[in-house]
């Protein structure tokens, strides 16, 4: 019998949650979904210098608003460090590793041999054979892993395919510095195999750990995971992500109105594919994602493609939903909190009235902010400029005329208020938009809005009327 199938994301809490990470915990997530396992969740937070507490929490925050939960608490490499520390000295202890005395200097001096003589830097071995007796006298060693010097190191990759990299081309690394602390590539080997993980799956730049990691495995006598290193993430034109193409933290992307299942469709879509499927439930993702489906080219993040799949999730979001959603971005963009802060349970059926409307036209939840904000409106509304010059520009004239017609209708209804507005401009000798345009401008003081006779019905009869008293000349 199979073993489960355990993934994980490990970030590093020296910044936010950028995109690249965020597709990386997305993959990780629907694989182990697709295949009855778990993620889990483990912060790399060994340097301590760069580390921070409001890092970690963006992170968590981050997958938390995408959707992407985890298999039990989160962990700390840091905290792991004496299980690191106690695999390097079992390495020493087997010949495996040994104590490097080299100086700051020594080894700066060979990095500027290799660059004289243009060969790659690499540490020489000059501790690798020599008797622990020649130590220098104080000197605190690191540790070094024995890397094999002949033939090659194979990496059966689901996604790059099988690398082989030649073992001469790796050098004796440090697993354990002079300090006592342990290094990226023996603490992420430790961690995996202490974790069960079956499957690692993270971004091509770690290709060349994963041949190091795999010699530690070897020696320590451990299955080593099957791998699959995916493409990175270049913007629009092709170059390298910047934070100008999209390169941004996921509570960028919060703040700037997009829905957590649009990006997380967006995001599968970035290295991944399904035929032809462009736009799919997370259901669907789940229950397609594999790892042969994921190319080898570099994806490109394209900010109008984004916001052309928000709109269709703004559109195609039951109403409720989409509600409950903006309630919950609110607090995150600027303004929001003061708006939030007006909503009671009134203003909220109002919303959820006036929701059809609203998204028909929206393709980010801040563009939907902007066009609901005629409901928060006080009298006299603030008009724009364009909006005024309507009403000054024979408007308020219109608006004299429609509003004993508004006020004499039987029903406080869209399909009602169009029906008696169309009779009325007929009548007038006049196109309907003759009358829209002030009455959105009255209603609104913006010249763009929901429908009209939404922003009526949804506003109510006693404030509709009284807005549009108030531009009667």
């Amino acid at each position: 019998m199979s073993s489960p199938v355990i993934t994980r994301f490990a970030p590093s809490p020296t910044g936010y949650l950028h995109i690249g990470g965020a597709r990386t915990a997305l993959f990780n997530w629907a694989f182990s979904r697709n295949m009855g396992g778990k993620m889990l969740l483990r912060i790399e937070d060994t340097d301590r210098e760069r580390s921070t507490a409001a890092a970690i929490d963006a992170i968590l925050e981050g997958l938390t608003w995408l959707g992407l939960d985890w298999e039990g608490e989160a962990v700390s490499q840091y905290a792991l460090a004496h299980r690191h520390r106690e695999v390097a000295e079992l390495l020493l202890a087997q010949g495996k590793a040994y104590r490097c005395y080299c100086s700051p200097a020594e080894l700066d001096a060979m990095r500027a041999r290799a660059e004289a003589e243009k060969r790659p830097a690499r540490y020489d071995g000059t501790w690798r054979g020599r008797d622990p007796s020649e130590a220098p006298v104080g000197v605190k060693p690191a540790i070094r892993f024995k890397s094999p010097q002949e033939g090659e190191t194979i990496i059966d990759d689901h996604v790059q395919g099988r690398v082989i990299i030649p073992n001469k081309d790796l050098d004796d690394l440090i697993i354990l510095r002079s300090d006592g602390n342990p290094t990226y590539n023996l603490s992420v080997v430790v961690d995996d195999h202490d974790m069960g993980v079956t499957h690692i799956i993270r971004g091509v730049d770690h290709l060349t750990n994963a041949a190091r990691q795999t010699q530690i495995y070897r020696a320590m006598g451990w299955r080593v995971p099957e791998m699959s290193h995916i493409p990175l993430i270049h913007g629009a034109d092709g170059a390298k992500l910047s934070k100008r193409h999209g390169a941004l933290g996921v509570e960028a992307y919060r703040a700037m109105g997009y829905l957590p299942g649009a990006m997380r469709n967006y995001l599968a879509r970035l290295g991944w594919s399904h035929g032809d499927d462009e736009i799919f439930s997370t259901e669907q993702l789940v229950e397609w994602f594999n790892l042969d489906s994921v190319g080898k080219s570099p994806s490109r993040f394209d900010f109008a493609k984004l916001e052309n799949l928000n709109g269709h999730y703004i559109r195609h979001t039951p109403d409720a939903s989409l509600l409950a959603q903006f309630l919950d971005f609110l607090p995150h963009v600027e303004g929001g909190r003061a708006m939030l802060a007006a909503i009671d349970d009134t203003m909220k059926a109002k919303l959820l009235k006036a929701m059809p409307g609203l998204k028909e036209r929206a393709k980010t939840l801040v563009e939907l902010m902007k066009s609901c904000q005629y409901l928060f409106a006080q009298r006299p509304l603030a008009m724009d400029e364009k909006a005024r010059g309507i009403i000054t520009d024979g408007g308020g004239t219109a608006l004299a005329g429609v509003v004993p017609v508004l006020e004499a209708a039987s029903d406080w209804s869209a399909p009602v208020l169009e029906a008696a507005v169309k009779a009325h401009a007929e009548a007038q000798g006049l196109k309907l938009g003759k009358l829209a345009q002030p009455l959105r401008a009255a209603l609104t003081g913006t010249t763009v809005s929901p429908g009209i006779f939404d922003v009526l019905e949804v506003l109510g009869r006693d404030e509709a009327l009284a807005r549009l008293r108030d531009q009667v000349s």
